[in-house]
């Protein structure tokens, strides 16, 4: 079964249990696809979508750093659970230990030795880890592991 697939039967699931946060989050995540699919005249697929996925949860993660300063304990927990909702969507996390490895391997491939190189290093671990990672991860490790 297709992620859109998925996201339809979950969307039907979420209607019949009554569940709000679970409905609006995956109308919201469909919505962004079916958006990026009309703007770019494409037809997206599983990998694509995990992009998507992956854009929300980041959005939502930064909201509820927000949420948490603001002291919105409401939102806090409707967000917390907008995330648990995306997760399931996403690839089994790497662990940063993984994420390393492959930032090692990317620096030996490039060549890199100094800051300057950092683009090149990105360039090469951001198609192997998408979705399964975030980018501030990688980012902290390159910066780590070429000082």
């Amino acid at each position: 079964m297709s992620l859109k697939e998925q996201l339809s039967s979950e969307l039907k699931e979420s209607m019949k249990a009554k569940d709000l946060i679970a409905k609006s989050t995956i109308i919201l995540v469909r919505a962004a696809i079916l958006q990026y699919e009309k703007d770019n005249k494409v037809e997206l697929i599983d990998e694509d979508i995990i992009g998507i996925i992956s854009k929300q949860v980041k959005q939502r993660k930064d909201a509820l750093a927000e949420f948490k300063k603001a002291d919105r304990q409401d939102l806090v927990d409707q967000t917390e659970r907008e995330i648990e909702i995306l997760v399931k969507y996403l690839p089994q996390q790497l662990s940063e230990s993984q994420v390393e490895s492959i930032v090692l391997e990317a620096m030996k491939q490039v060549g890199a030795d100094s800051m300057k190189d950092m683009g090149k290093i990105m360039a090469v671990v951001m198609p192997k880890i998408k979705g399964r990672a975030d980018g501030g991860i990688v980012n902290k490790l390159v910066k780590e592991n070429l000082n």
